[in-house]
């Protein structure tokens, strides 16, 4: 927005219009120095640009202020923020952020299961007559969940720690995209809990199994028997 303000389609350099494209539309570059060929900005226009640009500008002041003043205010419990931040998914900053909601005392929540029903990311409780009626999650959470849930999208996506990459594919298989992505949520936010409340890194009990299980391929041994059987199912096959 700046450099087509500040020049005219006269100009422009193609070049350096395309060191300004940002790598997400780089594979649109000829479409875009096509688009701004012949250009023209007229006053009215420019002074709208230039009033968005200086928003654009305060929007990014105000993040970058609220993001210092994060971490000075988690600087005494930076040691948390470590812990958090070894599991997949999780950043510095929104491991920051998601100790800001829940506190670093895992005191106050009787277990893990508290702590994810505080969230929102336990199933809702509707039962009558003996009979449930709805298994959709709570609404609690309102600020917290989203970001979870946004972690836990990232964290299926590691291909260094394949963790919950794998459970998730597990629990799609049977329930679908949704229900296991709040699944996968809420296994974050168990784990967070123990990670915060015991002072250790992401560790989980299951690690080395779940990666053992799937590294390993299941092998055949041919032996009389099952030769037999592969023998007679080919020879009853339809050609």
């Amino acid at each position: 927005m700046s450099y087509l303000l500040e020049h005219n389609a006269d100009t422009i350099d193609e070049k350096a219009v395309c060191k300004l494209i940002k790598k997400g539309a780089k594979a649109k570059s000829d479409e875009i120095i096509e688009a701004i060929k012949d250009y023209n900005i007229e006053t009215d226009q420019a002074k709208k640009l230039e009033l968005t640009r200086g928003h654009l500008e305060y929007l990014d002041d105000m993040i970058t202020q609220t993001e210092v003043e994060f971490y000075v205010r988690i600087k005494p419990y930076y040691e948390f923020v470590e812990f958090v931040s070894t599991m997949p998914g999780m950043t510095e900053l929104s491991s920051t952020i998601v100790l800001a909601e829940t506190g670093v005392n895992m005191g106050i929540f009787d277990d893990a299961k508290q702590l994810c029903s505080w969230c929102g990311l336990s199933p809702a409780n509707n039962e009558s007559a003996g009979k449930k009626k709805s298994v959709r999650i709570a609404k609690a959470g309102d600020y917290l969940k989203p970001m979870v849930v946004q972690c836990a999208l990232a964290a299926i996506k590691s291909k260094k720690q394949p963790y919950f990459s794998i459970k998730y594919g597990r629990i799609k298989k049977r329930r679908g995209h949704k229900k296991a992505i709040i699944a996968i949520a809420r296994m974050m936010m168990v784990c967070i809990y123990h990670m915060v409340s015991e002072k250790k890194p992401f560790t989980p009990t299951d690690y080395e199994e779940l990666m053992e299980s799937q590294n390993h391929v299941e092998r055949v041994v041919l032996n009389v028997t099952n030769h037999m059987l592969l023998f007679s199912r080919f020879t009853t096959m339809n050609f």
